[in-house]
């Protein structure tokens, strides 16, 4: 009707035969340019960047669809088409028989608005829905297990109820994104590690050797112990408290994962460390004490002694490698939930640590098939 009436449009207005001109208000012409383009699919609108994000290679992409009309129109099999693009006959067909209209006809552009359409899953999540698996995963958590240990745990409880079914994604999804305010708070000090949010792995800093007795190198460490398959071998290290004052001694056992934990109260000097090491490895029988594996600290200066009086061979990792003690890394993390840093660890007696570590090795282990 403009059109027969002689007016011309531009981008910011319209100029009628008389020469008058009229500007659209400026806020619409912003309004409308930052509005998202937006595309049309039986009804509804679906945003053209959702259209256009490439998900993943396993979907057909808007070029195959385009590619697959061709084909489709010149006649070919449903074969021919998935061998020329190099799909599964299955998704061949199924695309043409979702996307096919009444008449006959494939249109490539309207049947990918449609797949995004079906892609989309708004559903509630498990957690923030009351009922049994809630109150599981919250009675656990308490209990400081991890969302993985938990994940498993809960098939053997309720092996039959298929509605007790969690995965560990799902559990930290509900702390980190569904939760909210002093229930977030909660929930993340209830995780090994006590963060509210997500944080990437840092590289360890170069520490240099420290000894003036010669020290065997791990490289010369027996294979048996890298196999895990004796008991005896263990694997040690320290953690320490506010402005690294006091510590804890810290031993785990390679194949079955035992914690045994030695008390400091006065220092961690070479000593002390050798005095607490010998007291804690003491009333197990020799055929649990086979070989000790620690870093290059100064306070394993008196490896010697403690060889003699324990009978076990000490081996120390190379500088900046804790990776080659993975075991006790991760238990001393473990352990971070009950001594935390900057802790004062004085507040701790022998007793105490002595629960401590029952209560550790009374959590299931992944490693041992989810036995404790």
């Amino acid at each position: 009707m403009d059109w027969d009436r002689g007016i011309r449009k531009f981008a910011k207005g319209r100029v009628y035969p008389d020469g008058r001109v009229v500007l659209y208000n400026e806020n619409e012409i912003l309004a409308s340019v930052r509005r998202p383009r937006t595309t049309w699919a039986q009804g509804e609108h679906i945003r053209l960047d959702r259209v256009e994000q490439v998900i993943d290679v396993r979907y057909l992409s808007l070029r195959e669809r385009e590619h697959l009309k061709d084909l489709h129109a010149q006649g070919l099999s449903i074969r021919k088409i998935a061998s020329q693009l190099g799909r599964a006959p299955s998704t061949i067909s199924r695309e043409l028989q979702r996307n096919t209209t009444g008449r006959g006809h494939y249109l490539p552009h309207t049947a990918h608005r449609l797949s995004v359409k079906r892609r989309f899953r708004p559903k509630t999540v498990k957690l923030t829905v009351p009922g049994p698996l809630r109150d599981y995963v919250a009675a656990k958590l308490e209990k400081r297990w991890s969302p993985e240990q938990i994940a498993h745990r809960i098939r053997k409880d309720h092996p039959d109820e298929t509605e007790m079914r969690v995965c560990a994604e799902t559990i930290y999804q509900a702390i980190y994104v569904h939760a909210k305010g002093e229930l977030k708070r909660e929930l993340a000090a209830s995780l090994r590690r006590g963060r509210r949010r997500r944080k990437t792995r840092k590289t360890a800093e170069q520490r240099t050797p420290r000894f003036v007795d010669e020290i065997v190198p791990i490289s010369q460490r027996p294979p048996e112990v890298d196999d895990r398959v004796l008991p005896g071998h263990w694997e040690g290290d320290l953690i320490a408290g506010t402005q690294n004052r006091l510590a804890v001694a810290t031993l785990v056992e390679r194949n079955t994962r035992y914690v045994v934990l030695g008390h400091l109260p006065g220092d961690h000097g070479a000593e002390s460390v050798r005095e607490s090491l010998v007291q804690a490895l003491h009333p197990l029988p020799a055929q649990l004490r086979r070989s000790l594996t620690w870093d290059q600290g100064s306070e394993m200066a008196e490896h010697k002694a403690f060889t003699v009086a324990t009978e076990m061979d000490v081996y120390f990792c190379d500088p900046g490698s804790p990776w080659q003690r993975g075991t006790n890394e991760n238990t001393n993390g473990l352990l971070r939930q009950y001594l935390p840093k900057g802790a004062d660890l004085r507040q701790f007696t022998s007793e105490q640590l002595a629960v401590i570590a029952e209560e550790l090795n009374g959590r299931p282990r992944k490693s041992l098939g989810w036995d404790t």
